[in-house]
């Protein structure tokens, strides 16, 4: 019998975690679909099965650090962990509430770091695996009224060279991919599709086309991969 792979994809109930969740489904994994919506989780489990795939639904508050620990206990033995769930904010800087500034670390960037901390240690004792964490553009240039928001995702790029640093020697690789504008449902259609026409390719991603990426980082093919930032941003940070 063929060993079971398995993929856990934080924030895959919608936009570019579900087409990932998807994807690696399509690619031979059982996903392990993470969110906090049971309804709009088993609607992408159903999705998954419908297509021949594996799928099972876990709820967790990636806030919470026991929460945390807990989602990573009922994973188990993970190959995959995708660090997609997070949120935006965009505005000036002076408007930024405290309580808000703070829901975007911890959503953005203390997930990733407890969600990581839980599942590469046993990914290093077997001596594979892969983490890819989504980053963002916005994390690689200077955005005005984007300031905290490009923090947390500037942060997800640090952590993944240091990780590399850390994990890779033992097998685990680590790379951060940092999309442009993608049609991903959480923000304007018109607004992503004028931002779009600001990059190298003059259009906005669908979010199959970030989750492409996802899965071949995912893949075999990536093997000598590791510690990169890589952007997926039609050349908009390209010039």
């Amino acid at each position: 019998m063929a060993e079971t792979r398995t993929a856990l994809v934080t924030g895959a109930t919608s936009g570019i975690g579900r087409a990932a969740a998807k994807k690696l489904a399509r690619d031979g994994f059982k996903v392990l679909v993470h969110g906090r919506d049971a309804d709009r989780g088993a609607a992408v489990v159903k999705e998954i099965e419908g297509l021949g795939g594996r799928a099972e639904f876990l709820a967790a508050d990636l806030t919470d650090v026991a929460a945390i620990k807990q989602l990573a206990d009922a994973a188990k033995d993970v190959e995959v962990l995708v660090n997609n769930a997070g949120f935006s904010w965009f505005g000036p800087t002076a408007d930024l509430e405290p309580d808000t500034f703070d829901a975007l670390f911890d959503a953005n960037v203390r997930s990733a770091y407890y969600l990581t901390a839980a599942i590469a240690p046993a990914m290093a004792e077997r001596g594979r695996g892969t983490v890819i964490n989504l980053g963002s553009m916005a994390g690689q240039i200077g955005l005005a009224g984007g300031a905290a928001y490009s923090a947390t995702k500037a942060a997800l790029a640090s952590l993944t060279r240091s990780w590399a640093a850390e994990y890779s020697p033992r097998g685990v690789r680590i790379n951060t991919i940092a999309p442009g504008p993608a049609y991903t449902g959480g923000s304007s259609r018109e607004n992503l599709t004028a931002l779009g026409k600001t990059t190298l390719l003059a259009r906005t991603a669908e979010a199959e086309e970030i989750a492409d990426v996802i899965a071949f980082l995912a893949s075999t093919a990536a093997g000598y991969i590791t510690g990169a930032v890589i952007p997926a941003d039609g050349g908009r940070t390209a010039v």
